[in-house]
């Protein structure tokens, strides 16, 4: 548990400070000049350049929309004056950032008739399945928060709005975007208006990295409630950047890899959470991060996951390659907090429809092995893509158990005594 005394590096910042940064840093989205934009969007980007932007930007309108309609429940839940006021120029940062965005994608990309809601629906089509489950939950995240404004529902909606949103996903995109368009000197109208969205969102991160630091002093449940959230939709933010059809020329042609801006959210969301005195690998309960290692390989190995079903959408049967079931019952043990099992011991899978595997659990030393143990202490009678779907979060194991599609054998007395050992 964290000393209430400890400090974090944003504790010389106060709410005000942040509240006057925003008076100072001021713009106006109706004013941003596109005039030589739509002149380089038609003869200097190719056709796929074109559509891969359009695909990008169009996530960003979408996203800036729906965040701007998710923060008032945030500002009715904030303790402090201070907070609530800062919230309130963020809800109004957000509008202006749609209001930019709903500009350029139909002055310049010519979509849409010129309202918002026209220019949304246009892209609706474009939006991903990672995109929007995590957008999904903010939706529900918001309607819980109004229902409970418990400190704890505070910091998880925090932790999902301006940790995973906004540092893992919107800021490493935006870096992206205007990485590339400098380089090739194109679009001066529309980066310098992500310029300044981009400096609208680092202070709305520094607030929310902030507010988690000092909620967290507040109640010791604080910890417990952002790792639930972060465990539930960390796989779904490596998902959110699979462009149409898998086809990766649509982030390649602009210089950049999958995994050069999966590994720049991994690098965002580890510092923010170091900073607000959460580190990653340091929340209770099983791992909130289904891989381990360096930033990069943290990214190389969720996109592994990602490519052979084991999470992400689901589009047909998980793979079955040895290599691939390897990473997936590495991301398994992983997963499993062993300090909460009963005693060490083993669980045993057996499946229908692919090789058994089984993982040790034993504090310190918890990991995955092919084929079978001589004497697990329960065995799961399943097929494979059914505990595949279980693990990535698509079945709940209780209607498997109900029809018969999950059979538990061995000692349940351990099993039960060791639940708090597996993900909620």
């Amino acid at each position: 548990m964290t000393s209430a005394s400890a400090t974090y590096p944003l504790d010389s910042v106060s709410y005000e400070d942040l509240y006057r940064r925003w008076e100072t840093g001021n713009w106006r989205a109706t004013e941003i000049d596109f005039s030589r934009d739509r002149g380089q969007w038609r003869d200097r980007f190719s056709e796929l350049e074109r559509k891969a932007a359009r695909w990008n930007y169009g996530l960003f309108f979408w996203g800036e929309d729906a965040v701007a309609d998710g923060l008032s429940p945030y500002i009715d839940a904030a303790p402090l004056e201070e907070q609530k006021y800062f919230l309130a120029t963020q809800q109004a940062d957000e509008a202006r950032h749609a209001v930019f965005f709903k500009r350029f994608m139909h002055e310049v990309l010519e979509i849409g008739s010129g309202s918002v809601a026209d220019g949304l629906a246009a892209i609706r089509p474009e939006l991903t399945w990672g995109f929007e489950k995590v957008f999904g939950r903010l939706e529900s995240m918001c309607e819980e928060l109004r229902r409970n404004q418990s400190v704890p529902q505070l910091a998880a909606a925090v932790a999902l709005y301006h940790v995973i949103i906004e540092a893992t996903l919107a800021q490493p995109g935006q870096r992206f975007i205007t990485a590339y368009l400098s380089d090739r000197d194109l679009l001066p109208g529309f980066r310098t208006g992500m310029d300044k969205v981009a400096a609208d969102e680092e202070r709305h991160i520094a607030f929310g990295v902030k507010l988690l630091s000092d909620l967290q002093r507040m109640d010791p449940d604080v910890p417990h409630a952002v790792a639930d959230i972060l465990r539930e939709v960390i796989p779904w933010t490596i998902a959110v950047i699979v462009p149409p059809g898998w086809d990766m020329r649509y982030i390649e042609c602009f210089g950049y890899t999958f995994e050069d801006l999966g590994e720049e959210g991994v690098i965002s969301l580890m510092s923010k959470m170091r900073s607000a005195g959460m580190p990653i690998d340091e929340l209770p309960g099983p791992s909130v991060f289904p891989v381990v290692g360096s930033p990069r390989e943290r990214a190389e190995r969720a996109l592994h996951l990602l490519r052979a079903g084991y999470i992400g959408e689901k589009t047909g049967p998980p793979s079955k390659q040895p290599e691939d079931m390897r990473a997936f019952f590495d991301a398994v043990a992983i997963s499993l907090d062993s300090a909460a099992a009963a005693e060490p011991g083993a669980i045993q899978w057996e499946f229908r429809d692919a090789e058994p595997w089984h993982v040790i659990t034993a504090n310190g030393d918890t990991h995955a092995e092919r084929g079978r143990t001589d004497s697990p202490r329960v065995t799961f009678q399943t097929g494979f893509e059914d505990f595949v779907d279980v693990a990535a979060g698509r079945r709940d194991p209780r209607l498997l158990l109900a029809r018969g599609r999950l059979r538990p054998k061995g000692d349940l007395r351990w099993l039960w005594k060791s639940r708090r050992m597996f993900p909620a």
